[in-house]
């Protein structure tokens, strides 16, 4: 249905208008009495395999909405009922900022992708708060938070503590976002000094709290290989509780679309199908380098159920979408997990066949050895008999010598 009559409908409109009307009618559906039930009956899947515990959390499903959809929180139960596993939201800065002037988000179809400049627009930690002091039905919250636009990099540091400390209580998780937009260069952004100015007040808050809330860094695709490696020793060394690999780029290789049609959209990060490679390969050295010893959120690309499945083969816990919702629509997240059932009973078959294969194989080697045991038994009992045999013949032979 969203890809005959849905679909077409969100992409006659630009695909900001397209995103503001899919939230409103979310929030319509969970203004209505069992409106979340019913979408959690039409796309939701549970089953025992599909469960993991990272971090010390438990997540139904290890498939997630990844950060740029619900930038405030409005509509996390909703997206909960929708299937996924856990629901990432911002990026929340302390002060609202409208971001960078419209258009800012541009559908790229021959290749699959986006391109975004928002500027990392939000209605700031207010409205954040807000929402969060809502009950939100179970669904697990992560949150992804930066710095305000205005605000220097001397200065990031404040505007990271001061959302992590009043959203410590009411999200699951917190997802440090690195990548500053047109806040700041990546050069300076992914600098381990810089990384530990911001991440040094957050472990220090978090040590006085009764509560644990882990902290994950959320780390660029352009970063080449020494710089990975630079991430993944801060994680090695420091209290950081694992790393959300990758935002979207500012490359443009390999795309289908022309460069008339780039040149006219301008700057921006790119997400979608260019950067499944580069995310699987940035999870698989994390995954590596640290010894599968730390919880990874694979994002990036994630449009088919085998790129999940490679995702997950790479090294990571979870994963998150965000294109692939957006160009195959809410059933894309059924898809996923249903495939992840199946593989898990394919694999739980394939494992029983191989325990009944052994057990065979052992049970024919231990009646061949019993078999070996009976004969070995008859040969010396054959042997004994011909000896009593050769015996009784002797002394038969001496007696009649003796007579």
């Amino acid at each position: 249905m969203y890809r005959y009559f849905i679909k077409p409908i969100l992409f006659a409109l630009n695909i900001e208008q397209a995103h503001h009307l899919a939230v409103i009618l979310l929030r319509i559906i969970g203004f209505i009495p069992g409106g979340r039930w019913i979408l959690s009956k039409c796309y939701s899947v549970h089953h025992p395999s599909l469960e993991r515990e990272v971090f010390g959390v438990h997540f139904q499903n290890p498939i997630g909405l990844a950060a740029g959809f619900d930038h405030n929180g409005d509509v996390v139960s909703e997206l909960g009922s929708l299937g996924f596993g856990f629901v990432e939201m911002g990026i929340v800065t302390p002060q609202p900022q409208n971001g960078n002037p419209c258009p800012r988000l541009f559908r790229l179809p021959n290749d699959e992708a986006i391109i975004n400049r928002l500027g990392f627009a939000n209605r700031g930690l207010k409205r954040a708060l807000q929402n969060l002091r809502r009950p939100h039905s179970g669904t697990i919250v992560g949150c992804n938070i930066g710095k305000n636009i205005s605000t220097s990099a001397e200065d990031a540091p404040k505007d990271y503590l001061k959302v992590y400390r009043n959203l410590y209580q009411y999200a699951d998780y917190f997802a440090v976002n690195l990548c500053c937009d047109n806040a700041c260069t990546e050069a300076i952004s992914h600098r381990p000094d810089y990384i530990m100015r911001i991440l040094e007040p957050l472990f220090d808050f978090r040590r006085g709290q009764n509560q644990y809330r882990p902290i994950l860094l959320k780390i660029s695709p352009d970063l080449n290989d020494e710089e990975v490696d630079r991430i993944i020793d801060i994680l090695l060394s420091t209290p950081l509780d694992g790393i959300v690999a990758t935002t979207g780029s500012y490359r443009r290789d390999g795309l289908q679309t022309t460069v008339e049609t780039l040149d006219k959209i301008g700057a921006g990060r790119l997400s979608g199908k260019p950067l499944t490679r580069r995310s699987i390969e940035i999870v698989r050295r994390i995954h590596e380098r640290s010894g599968g010893n730390y919880p990874i959120i694979g994002v990036g690309g994630m449009m088919t159920v085998d790129d999940v499945r490679e995702m997950l083969k790479a090294g990571a816990d979870l994963v998150q979408i965000y294109s692939g919702l957006i160009y195959h629509g809410p059933h894309f997240i059924k898809e996923v997990c249903t495939g992840l059932v199946e593989d898990a009973q394919r694999a739980a078959i394939l494992q029983a066949e191989r325990e009944r294969e052994e057990l065979i194989r052992r049970t024919t080697e231990e009646a061949a050895r019993e078999a070996r045991a009976i004969d070995l038994a008859q040969d010396i009992a054959d042997k004994a008999a011909e000896v009593a045999e050769k015996t009784k013949y002797v002394r038969e032979a001496a007696r009649k010598r003796r007579r």
